[in-house]
């Protein structure tokens, strides 16, 4: 496999997220660019105290160019609204900035593909960029690859899910970190299992909000 480049060139010497944002729209630190509509940069308020970091966009933020905005990104929605969660008070982002899938047919549907570590590595400056600029006092990892990207390859979310964590990690402002599971992990569930796995993600989301 060839090794990504990396987004660190691409990355501008700001914390204005602005900038960042359009910094981001022409990197090439890795291939994903070459397929995907658009950069899906993150969203929210520079003065965020809570961040919250996911895997990557889906269809419809590569379509929109906006992050949670699809299927996940509503129920995220309400799981932050049942956990007393002002989602307009908290920049959401990925740990990487660009749609990677692959296509059902010839011209068919684009189903989600995993992130390769490569990947995630070579945008994890954009990541980086985007805490200094915000600088969190609780940083939330929705499933293994934001997670991952953060605290290490090793790190495994069903380990210490809930937890308020002080990771020995090169983290800016060195915020409390939660794990949980991604929304899309509870979509892609039993549907009878669903309230249930929903209920599992609000009471994570309410010990990162009692961390703040």
């Amino acid at each position: 496999m060839s090794r990504q480049p990396g987004a660190g060139e691409f990355v501008p010497e700001t914390t204005d997220l602005a900038e960042l944002a359009a910094a981001a729209s022409g990197c090439r630190g890795c291939d994903l660019y070459r397929n995907a509509e658009r950069t899906v940069f993150g969203a929210g308020p520079a003065t965020a105290r809570l961040v919250l970091v996911g895997e990557q966009p889906g269809d419809q933020e590569d379509r929109v160019g906006e992050p949670f905005v699809g299927p996940a990104g509503r129920l995220l929605d309400r799981a932050l609204e049942e956990a007393g969660i002002d989602r307009g008070e908290v920049y959401v982002t990925n740990a990487v900035k660009h749609f990677k899938f692959e296509r059902a047919a010839a011209g068919g549907r684009r189903i989600h593909k995993k992130p390769a570590r490569g990947e995630v590595v070579a945008c994890r400056p954009w990541l980086v960029a985007e805490l200094q600029a915000v600088r969190p006092e609780v940083l939330v990892c929705l499933g293994a690859t934001a997670a991952q990207s953060l605290l290490g390859p090793s790190f495994r979310v069903t380990a210490h899910r809930g937890e308020i964590l002080h990771p020995d990690a090169e983290i800016p402002s060195d915020p409390a970190v939660v794990a949980t599971i991604h929304p899309s992990a509870i979509l892609r569930g039993p549907s009878e299992q669903r309230e249930e796995a929903l209920a599992g993600l609000v009471a994570d989301l309410r010990v990162a909000a009692g961390a703040l």
